[in-house]
């Protein structure tokens, strides 16, 4: 065991504070990894205000992690002490269901263990990203090419993963029209790779405000939704809109703006238990309406080396631990563009 500096939600309630969480010894498979950056995802939030169901406090938060690997089990393969490295949303799952043996350990039949907050094999509590070191076994480690800064390789490790999954699976690329509503943290990242893929890309945001933005990063078109008009001039466009965004929509609307046998994806969790869907906007065109969450350990590396091969690292702000609840703030305000980065250094412990 280990003792690490680490910053923790202690209630649902209260600000972020600073503290120390205790980390296992590393073990004959296990990696050791010096935490450099971890980025600020929504869910966080969600997670230490129990927004998404009970949580054990206290709780660090942060599943955007990228470092070096510091120490090494005797059993380790895939890596070395040096490495550059990251985990993302899961450290762990059974290994053996169906979906596991495919490689989407995301949807591990027996559950899969979150990154913070889930109940690990030996009983205890993970804690995330918001620390100086975390140990993850190396099946649940993936590696950031040179080609990609560790700062701006953080947040794809969430936010790349959740976004370039559904687009590969519903086959983004050349003749595709692909849509994003809204233009976030997992947004700018989704235009970046539709866009890298070679998908004819449109951008759905309240307003034109980040027009500009959504041009630079990659974006053919770009509307706005408050403007009624938008919907009947894309009327029958896209084969496959991303929602990133958590608030509620006009579901009949937006499905309308499908092709025969398009694809609707809302990214991530939801704090709505049931959805009440449009049956004759679905009906009336074959369409499809499906969630995805993030991505398996094999597609989160492939995530990676594509994002090193075409330049794409994620838009971000990085801040001290210290203004991680003023981040929190922001977040909630959409006053970032668009990834909050903390830089870990100064929770390194003194014995890094």
């Amino acid at each position: 065991m280990s003792t690490v500096p680490a910053y923790a939600a202690p209630s649902a309630t209260e600000p972020l504070t600073a503290t120390t969480i205790e980390r296992r010894a590393v073990g004959p498979r296990d990696v050791l990894i010096d935490i450099a950056y971890c980025g600020i995802c929504h869910s966080d939030i969600h997670s230490v205000r129990g927004e998404w169901g009970p949580q054990p406090y206290p709780l660090v938060p942060g599943h955007e992690i990228a470092g070096t690997v510091a120490a090494i089990g005797p059993e380790v393969t895939k890596y070395a002490v040096g490495d550059r490295v990251g985990v993302g949303c899961v450290v762990g799952s059974c290994g053996q269901c169906a979906n596991c043996r495919a490689g989407e350990e995301q949807y591990c039949l027996n559950g899969s263990i979150l990154t913070y907050g889930s109940t690990d094999r030996d009983g205890t509590i993970t804690q995330g990203g918001y620390s100086g070191r975390i140990v993850v076994t190396e099946d649940f480690v993936v590696r950031i090419p040179d080609a990609l800064a560790l700062d701006v390789a953080a947040p794809l490790l969430c936010a790349g993963a959740t976004t370039y999954s559904p687009l590969r699976r519903w086959g983004a690329g050349p003749g595709k029209k692909v849509a994003v509503i809204g233009l976030g943290g997992l947004g700018h990242v989704a235009v970046r790779l539709a866009h890298a893929m070679g998908a004819e890309v449109t951008v759905l945001s309240q307003t034109l405000g980040k027009k500009a933005d959504g041009e630079r990063l990659g974006a053919d078109h770009y509307h706005a939704t408050s403007d009624p008009a938008t919907f009947e001039e894309l009327a029958g466009t896209f084969d496959l809109i991303l929602n990133t965004v958590s608030g509620k929509l006009d579901l009949g609307a937006y499905l309308g703006l499908l092709r025969l046998d398009g694809v609707f994806v809302t990214l991530g969790a939801s704090a709505e238990p049931t959805i009440s869907f449009p049956t004759p906007a679905i009906a009336a065109g074959r369409r499809v309406y499906t969630y995805s969450l993030i991505a398996g350990i094999r597609e989160t590396q492939e995530m990676l080396d594509f994002c090193a091969q075409h330049g794409i690292g994620a838009e971000i702000e990085v801040i001290t631990p210290e203004q991680i609840n003023t981040a929190y703030e922001r977040v909630l305000s959409s006053d970032v563009r668009y990834r909050f980065v903390i830089d870990t250094a100064t929770l390194r412990p003194a014995s890094a």
